[in-house]
């Protein structure tokens, strides 16, 4: 990683990596995406709770081409080199945000506490892929910058000494960001749809993130590539549950 990305993301708790996916790939992924919302809403699609998203949790079962996406060399590099550790996959989300009208409204959070013993602050890290053109007319990803040496304020106090950065760009951005900084979605009253992919990294030697996402034993079990095998080596309850019953009960142990 170019050592002014790093201090960038030490400073301000993002990055942008720019449009890593274009032409016939990116125009594949979308209409992939699209045939898993079409194909599967109503069941693995769920709304989220006050996000006016909602989000299929477990592509890995009704899309596996997304590891297109999640294994991105780029992504990963970029990733590993910020965590300062291998990587390993705790959650993968396809999201969809319908047009809006009325208010503009966010809500503020932070995914997780900060985890103090890293040097980023960073126990895992939130890759957000645009699938959809994203500007200033269009729902979009905000931030609250904050630097890995700053005091960890309340959400009022961030936003007045952070303020508010709106994250646009073509479809086919990705943009990292440590998912303990505050951050919202925004919504804006917009005749046009947001299509993103967000994945979420940790490290091998941290726990699961989340139950959300299910791996299967494709992947963690009998993948030919032991690297890969790895990267879905850190299991949650779920994908334990989902495992015994289908009678892959050899899963890695939990951390």
């Amino acid at each position: 990683m170019d050592p002014k990305d790093y201090d960038f993301f030490r400073q301000n708790g993002y990055l942008t990596l720019g449009q890593l996916f274009t032409g016939k790939t990116l125009t594949r992924l979308l209409a992939d995406f699209d045939h898993d919302r079409e194909t599967w809403s109503g069941n693995m699609w769920r709304p989220l709770t006050g996000s006016y998203q909602t989000a299929n949790c477990d592509p890995l079962v009704t899309w596996p081409g997304v590891e297109e996406i999640i294994r991105h060399p780029q992504i990963l590099a970029s990733t590993e080199a910020l965590l300062g550790s291998p990587l390993c996959l705790s959650e993968v989300c396809l999201r969809h945000m319908r047009p809006y009208e009325g208010e503009s409204w966010r809500h503020w959070h932070r995914d997780r506490p900060h985890w103090q013993e890293h040097p980023l602050r960073t126990q895992y890290i939130h890759a957000l892929i645009y699938l959809a053109d994203v500007d200033a007319s269009t729902h979009c990803f905000s931030i609250s910058p904050e630097a890995a040496d700053e005091p960890i304020l309340d959400e009022e106090a961030q936003l007045a000494r952070g303020g508010i950065v709106d994250l646009h760009g073509p479809a086919g951005t990705v943009v990292l960001f440590n998912l303990s900084v505050l951050h919202s979605a925004t919504i804006r009253p917009t005749q046009t749809e947001r299509k993103s992919v967000q994945i979420y990294y940790g490290r091998r030697d941290q726990p699961h993130l989340s139950d959300h996402t299910v791996l299967p034993a494709r992947l963690w079990r009998d993948h030919p590539d032991s690297e890969v095998r790895a990267f879905y080596s850190v299991p949650n309850p779920k994908s334990r549950a989902f495992a015994k019953a289908f009678g892959a009960e050899d899963m890695p142990q939990d951390l």
